[in-house]
């Protein structure tokens, strides 16, 4: 504010200083050339040259800077290019979060060439674009921030592959998660993304061999992994027998089998639903005997009461040899519910029918189980015990609709025959009185 004041007394005593020598003495000037001539005061002279050389110079750097642009004229209309392109970036960030499609995918485009990371307003536009189901237009703004910010591969091909599951595109998402793992091997997102592009693909022979990098990089829990390899190798082996060709005899099926078995890790082949599995597949190809072995053999390494029940259903090459196996199990354990059930089931097949029953019922005593109240019942059947084979069967469907609520039920024909008894009786009771 001084300055300006101090500035301004210095225009005043200057302009008052020039006017008294104007006053005092305007000078006289005289211009002459050819038959023409100029005569004015040397104070006009002096302005008219002044306001004249202002003029020009203004021109010329109005010329100047139409026709070549200056440094500083360049940057000045950058930094209001990129004043708008922000302000337009965060009215379209704002609308995206607000599910403003149309308006987030217009601010954010037209903003991108400007903005200062262009790489967030294509991706975010595209989002945008998917939302509004504009498949054409999303993938066209993909490809523009992977040309625009190149080194970023990574982060498009991510919002590519999330975009690409959203359609359901199984197929693409995984040529581009593969060509991604390529170019950051570590990167864990990728993996956990590639992993869930396996599980919906039902690709388990890639999924299995994609495992160890999931536990390397430590990309998921260790009980999630666990189960996922267990997952995986149960489907390979279930899809063993769908692999070979239909005329496939029964030696190559068991071939199969066990080279698949062998295929899996040493801690999955002592998981009892895996065991399970195994016998399952190898009494759908026909090699029932080569599961009792094996399963006898597990048993013998380690007791399982469901591989011991288990046992039980499988028929050997040997009914009566199989039969022994059990009995042999009994001396280490005789409170076992699954093996008392098991050689009731093998005595049946020995048709020893007493043997059974006696089996059947120590099982009972041990823990009562609908399927042993089933095979109980099935066997006094056919031995022509209906009462007793009734009763059982009670029993059974009693253990099994233990948790029903209370409901009125018809009378039984007992019940309703003892009815008119007790009416009568309260008659004559009457009558009497």
């Amino acid at each position: 504010m001084k300055r300006l004041f101090l500035l301004l007394l210095a225009v005043l005593a200057a302009g008052a200083w020039v006017g008294e020598k104007m006053v005092k003495d305007p000078g006289y000037v005289l211009i002459s050339y050819d038959e023409s001539t100029i005569e004015t005061s040397l104070w006009v002279l002096l302005v008219v040259l002044s306001l004249g050389f202002v003029a020009l110079h203004w021109a010329v750097n109005i010329f100047f800077k139409a026709r070549f642009p200056t440094g500083k004229f360049r940057a000045w209309r950058e930094r209001r290019d990129a004043r708008q392109a922000q302000g337009k970036t965060l009215k379209g960030l704002l609308a995206l979060s607000e599910g403003r499609w149309w308006k987030a995918q217009r601010l954010l485009s037209q903003s991108a060439d400007n903005s200062d990371q262009p790489l967030i307003n294509y991706l975010a536009a595209a989002r945008a674009a998917h939302e509004l189901r504009e498949d054409t237009a999303a993938d066209e703004l993909l490809q523009k921030a992977r040309t625009k910010v190149p080194q970023a591969e990574v982060a498009v091909g991510i919002s590519q592959v999330q975009i690409q599951l959203e359609r359901g595109q199984l197929e693409p998402c995984l040529a581009t998660l593969l060509r991604l793992r390529r170019l950051a091997p570590k990167h864990t997102y990728v993996l956990r993304l590639l992993k869930d592009v396996y599980v919906r693909l039902q690709d388990w022979q890639g999924l299995t061999n994609l495992i160890p990098e999931l536990r390397k990089l430590k990309v998921l829990k260790e009980d999630e992994i666990a189960a996922l390899e267990q997952t995986c190798y149960s489907e390979l082996l279930g899809s063993t027998l769908e692999k070979l060709p239909v005329e496939a005899d029964s030696n190559t099926r068991l071939q199969a089998l066990t080279k698949e078995w062998k295929s899996l890790p040493s801690a999955l082949s002592h998981d009892k639903e895996m065991i399970q599995r195994y016998i399952e597949q190898l009494v759908s190809a026909g090699s029932e005997d080569k599961a009792e072995s094996f399963l006898q053999d597990k048993i013998k390494r380690q007791w399982d009461e469901s591989l011991v029940n288990l046992y039980g259903r499988i028929k050997g090459e040997d009914a009566h040899k199989q039969l022994e196996v059990a009995k042999g199990w009994l001396k280490k354990n005789p409170d076992s519910a699954a093996l008392k059930l098991t050689l009731g089931r093998l005595a049946m097949r020995n048709e020893q029918w007493g043997k059974a029953v006696d089996y059947l019922e120590e099982s009972l005593v041990l823990e009562k189980r609908p399927e042993t109240y089933t095979e109980l019942t099935r066997v006094l059947q056919h031995l022509g015990d209906s009462k007793r084979s009734l009763s059982v069967m009670q029993d059974g469907l009693a253990l099994m609709g233990g948790s029903l609520s209370p409901i009125p039920l018809p009378a039984t024909a007992e019940e309703q025959n003892e009815a008119p008894a007790e009416e009568k009786a309260a008659e004559n009771s009457t009558s009497n009185a």
